[in-house]
């Protein structure tokens, strides 16, 4: 059984303020929930103080992005040594990170592996653009990015998938639970092809877009999905608690 997972990514929102009220928020609740691993994943610059307000709960915390090299003159970079002492995952190659920043399926596969080296649990995003979806190239696109971004990596289960698919994230039209639960199920069949069916089951698949605590349970509920990378609705503390709770029902049901 995959323990279900549900990682809030902030993106560039909050001041220190408003991150530590946040988490506050909802610091009681969300401990207390069983059943479901719980992920923050604030800007840079707040993961210390959150470091602290979490300290001794069963709130783990991620960073949005990392650079590939452990340190070095790469200006305003972030390397996964200095997130090592911080935070437990990584998100990496998130279709934001891969459209307004240029990032490369190659540059994906580099951090993806510096991760792993440096004990970080990449969330490794995937995704079609709403032309790909349309024109049917669903499947060509996340066999891509997903063969890519795993290139030389050797078979891990200490890896995190989020399919994202692009025309989803920010826009309030998320995917169906139908969708995508088919899609995630052709990245499981990718992953067994490139490593093989056992690692392929043990590795945990989100569905991220447009996630919120009116329609996680279209998607948890599909055995394939293994829980939600969510964006907007993780800075509203009732909402991400909500999101928290009904998939730690749901797939403790399963």
């Amino acid at each position: 059984m995959r323990t279900p997972l549900i990682a809030g990514n902030w993106k560039m929102n909050t001041n220190l303020s408003e991150a530590t009220n946040l988490v506050q928020e909802m610091l009681a609740e969300l401990d207390a929930i069983t059943g479901a691993e719980k992920v923050l994943c604030p800007p840079f610059v707040f993961l210390a103080a959150i470091k602290e307000l979490t300290r001794g709960t069963s709130i783990e915390l991620g960073a949005q992005n990392m650079y590939s090299v452990d340190k070095g003159a790469y200006t305003g970079e972030i390397s996964p040594l200095m997130l090592a002492d911080l935070c437990a995952f990584v998100i990496i190659g998130h279709s934001e990170r891969r459209r307004y920043f240029a990032e490369t399926d190659g540059a994906v596969n580099e951090k993806v592996k510096a991760a792993l080296e440096f004990g970080l649990t990449p969330i490794l995003c995937v995704g079609e653009s709403l032309a790909d979806n349309e024109a049917g190239r669903t499947e060509t696109t996340i066999t891509r990015q997903v063969q890519a971004a795993l290139a030389e990596v050797p078979p891990t289960s200490g890896l995190v998938i989020a399919y994202e698919p692009v025309w989803a994230i920010g826009t309030g039209r998320a995917a169906t639970g139908e969708q995508a639960n088919a899609a995630i199920g052709i990245i499981r069949d990718i992953v067994a092809t490139l490593w093989d069916t056992e690692t392929a089951e043990a590795i945990r698949v989100l569905y991220g877009g447009s996630v919120t605590g009116g329609n996680i349970t279209e998607f948890v509920a599909r055995l394939h999905i293994d829980g939600a990378l969510v964006g907007g609705a993780s800075l509203k503390a009732s909402e991400f608690v909500s999101i928290v709770r009904q998939t730690a029902v749901i797939k403790s049901a399963q």
